[in-house]
C-alpha cells in the first residue's frame, strides 16, 4: 500500500476543498460574533505592545552608544518593563477568550455531529460501524480544538509580522526587500509539506477511528469473549490494529517532525546571509549600531512568524482532515425519501395496504418483488417463513426504518412517504429481535415511550400482567437496575418490558420482531398476557418464532422468497398440509402442549419398562 498506505475511507466520506473547510468553519465563528472582536482587537493591540519591545531595545542601544543621560537609559528600561507587563496582561485574558471561544465552537460542531448520527437511517449502520462514528464526534473534534488555539496564536504573529515588516521597511528598504525576496522559498516547501501532511493526517484519523471501533465492540463482547475463552484472540486482534495505528501515526509523525527543522535549516542560511550584509552596512557607515540591533531583533521576530505560517500547515491539514470527517458524517445523505411533510393522523386507524411493493437492500438483490397485502385495521398478521424469506422487511418497511424501491405503502388510505417521520413513528410501537434496555431502573425504560407517563400509569400497566408477580423476582420491583444494555434481566425479563413499553405508549400499529431464544414458562405466561394487551388495541404485524404468538394472530402469511404462498389461521393452514405445516413440524411442534404431553408420557413408560427390567 506504499508509505502513506492506510485505512480505506467509509461510503459517505467526501473531499472538500480547503477554502470551503475554513468557510464553513467561520460559519460556526460567526455565533462567537462578540468574543472573536474582542479577541481580534486584543490580538492587534498584542502584537503593536510585541513590536514595541525590539524598538525601546534599539533606542536603549542607541542610548548607550550616544552616551545618553542615565534618566534616558533607565526611562527606556521603565517603557520596557511596562510593555513587558502590559503583553502578559493581554496575552492573559486573550487566552481565556480563546479558550471559551474554541470550547463552544467545538462543542456546536460536536452537537451537529452528533445529531447527523442519531438522524441517519438504519441502513447507514449497515456498512458503518458504529465506533468509527463516535471517533468522528469525539477525537475529530478534539482535534479541532487543538487547532483553533494555535490557529488564533499564529493571527496574532501574522499581524506581528505585518508591524515589523512596515518598521523594518522605513528604517532600511533593502535589507527588508532582501528578506521579502527569499520568502518564497520558505512556502514553496510549505506546500509540498502540505501534501504530505494532509495524506498521513487523514490516514492516522481513520487509524484512530478503527481502534476505537475495535475497542467498544471488544468491550461489548466481551461475555461472548470470556465464554468462549476467546481473550487472547480479541487481544491479539486490538494489538493487531493498535499496531497498524501506531505504524501509520511514526509516518505521520515523521513528516510532521521534518516541517520545522526543514524551514528552520533554510530560515538560518538566509538569515545568516543577511544579517552579514546588514553588518557590512554598519562598517560601511550606513547603519548605526542601535538600528542593526533593531533590525537583527526584528528578524527573529519577523521571521519566527514565517515558520510558524509554513508549519503550521502541517498542524491545520491535521484540523482540516479532523473537520473534512466530520462534515462528511453531517452532509452524509440519507436513503429515505420523504414526499411531503404531513403530520400523521391524530387518530390513526392502522389499515396497511401494499401495493407492488419492490424492495431491495443492496441494487439487484430483491427481496420484495411486487409484493402486495392488506391489512384491516386492528388486525393482528403473524409473518411465518424461513431466513429470508422476507418477514422482517416488510416491518422494516413499514416503520420506515429502509426506503423500497418500487410500489407504495398506504397507512389509512395515505402513501407513508407523506408522513411527516417523527409523527408518524409516534404512531408504532416496535420491539426488536433483541429487545434494547437502557441503563437505568426498569420504571425508566418503561416510560422511555412516553416521558409525560406518570408514575401511577406506569405502575398500574406493570401490575396489570399476572398482577405483578413478575416484579416480586426483581429486587427493588420497578426500581430495579436493569444494568448496561438489561444485562442483569433475563432474555424474557428484557422482552417484557420491551412489551409494557408498548402498551404505555397505546400505538395504532404494533409491529413485534419476536427472539427466538427460550424463555422460561412463567415468563413466556406473562409475555404472552402482555402481547394480547397490545393486540387488542393495534394493528398488527408479528414476525413470530413461538406457536403461542402464530395461534394468537387473527391471520397466518406464509411467505416464501418475498411472496405469500399461503395465509389463514392454524387450523386451516395445518389442513392444507403445505409448507406452514412443514414449518410447524420443523419449528412449532415441539412447543404445543400435546406434544409436550406426548413426550412426558414417553418418558414416563421409558422408566417404567426400565424400573419392570430391574
Amino acid at each position: 500500500m506504499g508509505i502513506f498506505g492506510g485505512l480505506q475511507a467509509e461510503q459517505y466520506d467526501r473531499v472538500y476543498d480547503d477554502g470551503y473547510l475554513l468557510r464553513r468553519m467561520g460559519n460556526y465563528l460567526s455565533a462567537q460574533r462578540r468574543r472573536v472582536i474582542s479577541i481580534t482587537g486584543l490580538v492587534i493591540f498584542y502584537a503593536i505592545m510585541g513590536s514595541l519591545i525590539p524598538l525601546v531595545i534599539a533606542e536603549g542601544v542607541e542610548a548607550l552608544s550616544s552616551a545618553a543621560p542615565d534618566l534616558t537609559v533607565w526611562l527606556l528600561v521603565g517603557a520596557l518593563f511596562a510593555v513587558g507587563i502590559i503583553d502578559f496582561g493581554i496575552y492573559w485574558l486573550r487566552r481565556r477568550l480563546t479558550a471559551r471561544v474554541v470550547a463552544d465552537v467545538v462543542s456546536d460542531l460536536r452537537k451537529d455531529a452528533f445529531t447527523a448520527a442519531i438522524d441517519r437511517d438504519l441502513s447507514f449502520y449497515d456498512d458503518v460501524k458504529s465506533g468509527k462514528v463516535v471517533s468522528r464526534i469525539t477525537s475529530d473534534t478534539q482535534e479541532l480544538n487543538t487547532v483553533l488555539v494555535i490557529g488564533i496564536d499564529l493571527i496574532s504573529q501574522v499581524l506581528d509580522f505585518l508591524i515589523l515588516f512596515v518598521v523594518l521597511l522605513t528604517r532600511e528598504w533593502r535589507l527588508t526587500l532582501m528578506l521579502v525576496g527569499v520568502m518564497p522559498v520558505i512556502f514553496g516547501m510549505t506546500i509540498v509539506l502540505r501534501h504530505f501532511a494532509r495524506i498521513v493526517t487523514r490516514q492516522g484519523t481513520r487509524a484512530m477511528a478503527a481502534v476505537n471501533d475495535n475497542i467498544q465492540e471488544s468491550v461489548s463482547g466481551i461475555s461472548v469473549a470470556k465464554n468462549y475463552r476467546q481473550e487472547a484472540m480479541i487481544y491479539r486482534d486490538f494489538t493487531a490494529i493498535n499496531r497498524q495505528s501506531y505504524n501509520i501515526n511514526i509516518r505521520r509523525g515523521f513528516v510532521l517532525a521534518t516541517v520545522f527543522p526543514s524551514l528552520n535549516a533554510v530560515s538560518g542560511f538566509i538569515i545568516g546571509g543577511l544579517l552579514y550584509i546588514g553588518a557590512s552596512y554598519v562598517l560601511g557607515g550606513v547603519l548605526t549600531v542601535g538600528m542593526w540591533y533593531l533590525f537583527i531583533q526584528g528578524v527573529d521576530r519577523f521571521w519566527f512568524p514565517v515558520i510558524n505560517l509554513s508549519g503550521f500547515w502541517s498542524q491545520l491539514q491535521a484540523g482540516l482532515s479532523a473537520v473534512e470527517r466530520i462534515f462528511a458524517l453531517v452532509d452524509a445523505e440519507n436513503t429515505l425519501k420523504q414526499t411531503d411533510d404531513q403530520p400523521a393522523p391524530a387518530h390513526m386507524h392502522g389499515e396497511i395496504v401494499f401495493k407492488d411493493v419492490i424492495f431491495e437492500y443492496k441494487n439487484g438483490e430483491r427481496v420484495l418483488d411486487r409484493f402486495n397485502i392488506h391489512i384491516q385495521p386492528g388486525e393482528s398478521i403473524a409473518f411465518v417463513g424461513h431466513t429470508g424469506a422476507g418477514k422482517s422487511t416488510i416491518a422494516k418497511a413499514v416503520a420506515r426504518f429502509y426506503e423500497f424501491q418500487g410500489g407504495t405503502i398506504l397507512v389509512d388510505g395515505q402513501d407513508i412517504r407523506t408522513f411527516n417521520l417523527q409523527s408518524y413513528r409516534s404512531k408504532l410501537g416496535i420491539v426488536p429481535q433483541q429487545p434494547f434496555l437502557f441503563s437505568g431502573t426498569i420504571r425508566d425504560n418503561i416510560r422511555y415511550a412516553r416521558p409525560d407517563a406518570t408514575d401511577a400509569e406506569i405502575e398500574e400497566i406493570a401490575n396489570s400482567i399476572g398482577s405483578g408477580e413478575w416484579l416480586e423476582t426483581l429486587p427493588d420491583g420497578l426500581d430495579s437496575d436493569v444494568g448496561e444494555r438489561g444485562a442483569r434481566l433475563s432474555m424474557g425479563q428484557r422482552q417484557l418490558v420491551s412489551l409494557l413499553r408498548v402498551l404505555v405508549q397505546k400505538p395504532a400499529i404494533f409491529i413485534l420482531d419476536e427472539a427466538t431464544a427460550s424463555i422460561d414458562p412463567f415468563t413466556e405466561t406473562q409475555i404472552q398476557e402482555a402481547l394480547d394487551l397490545i393486540l387488542k388495541q393495534s394493528t398488527s404485524i408479528l414476525i413470530a418464532h413461538r406457536l403461542s404468538t402464530v395461534r394468537s394472530a387473527d391471520r397466518i402469511i406464509v411467505l416464501k422468497n418475498g411472496g405469500i404462498i399461503e395465509q389463514g389461521n392454524h387450523e386451516q393452514l395445518m389442513q392444507q398440509r403445505g409448507h406452514y405445516a412443514e414449518l410447524y413440524n420443523t419449528y412449532f411442534r415441539h412447543q404445543s402442549l400435546e406434544y409436550v404431553e406426548n413426550a412426558r408420557k414417553y418418558a414416563d413408560t421409558q422408566e417404567m419398562e426400565k424400573a419392570g427390567s430391574v
